[in-house]
């Protein structure tokens, strides 16, 4: 065991994109062999905590050690603290046990966070070769209690869309109503009517329409629109939301 960790405080990190067609988590790969067969297993960005460092600074580094990631905006999420969440899957231990991990109780200090197409395709951006990014539809059973992790993060996406303008730090800095209203029924797990999105969206001050459309593409090009931070914080007083 690491003198420097302390064995029962881990850090687990969600990264959450949209690159216009899904939202997606960022995983990395856990290859370990179980009973005489490989397995190749998806987890979150986590492990132990140092002593020598604060939560955040070591939420920080394991995501960029895990996954080559460096993200600065990360938020605490929720701790997860169940006496066996570390012990339903044999095959979890066992990984454990491989790496000279604490198999007692581990509290973990989950942290999240939303990336959008913009960054996803900036140079600042490239995760490790053992990192992927895989769509929420597809992502099957992940280790220990990280699929309840990721759960809990969309869950608070859907509270926060409502309410405040996190929908802009998913979507590229210039966007289709078509793009946002995508994003919108992705997030919420619905559909919404066209022209009943336009309507409301016309009612939000700081989504500003620009002179710009789009170009080279196989139907009318719509306008873009981008998200004003000095209009938001102007009108911000004033009562809306941001569900459509």
């Amino acid at each position: 065991m690491d003198p420097n960790v302390i064995p029962n405080v881990s850090v687990d990190c969600v990264i959450i994109g949209y690159d216009l067609q899904d939202i997606s988590i960022l995983l990395i790969e856990r290859e370990m062999i179980y009973n005489d067969r490989k397995y190749v297993d998806l987890k979150l960005p986590g492990d132990l905590v140092r002593w020598n460092e604060d939560i955040d600074s070591s939420a920080h580094r394991i995501l960029f050690d895990l996954s080559g990631v460096q993200i600065n905006n990360l938020k605490q999420l929720q701790a997860f603290g169940e006496v066996d969440r570390l012990k339903e899957e044999p095959r979890d231990m066992e990984w454990l046990r491989s790496i000279d991990h604490p198999e007692e109780r581990v509290i973990t200090i989950a942290y999240y966070t939303l990336v959008s197409l913009d960054l996803i395709h900036s140079q600042k951006f490239k995760p490790n070769p053992n990192a992927r990014w895989v769509p929420i539809s597809k992502i099957g059973k992940l280790a220990f209690d990280h699929n309840r992790i990721i759960n809990m993060a969309l869950d608070t996406l859907r509270q926060e869309i409502k309410k405040n303008p996190v929908a802009f730090d998913l979507l590229p800095r210039k966007f289709t109503l078509s793009q946002m209203q995508k994003l919108y029924e992705l997030v919420m797990g619905t559909c919404f009517d066209k022209r009943n999105f336009r309507k409301k969206i016309a009612q939000i001050p700081c989504i500003v329409p620009i002179n710009e459309k789009q170009v080279n593409v196989p139907h009318k090009p719509a306008r873009y629109y981008m998200f004003s931070h000095d209009v938001y914080e102007a009108t911000r007083k004033d009562s809306f939301d941001f569900l459509v």
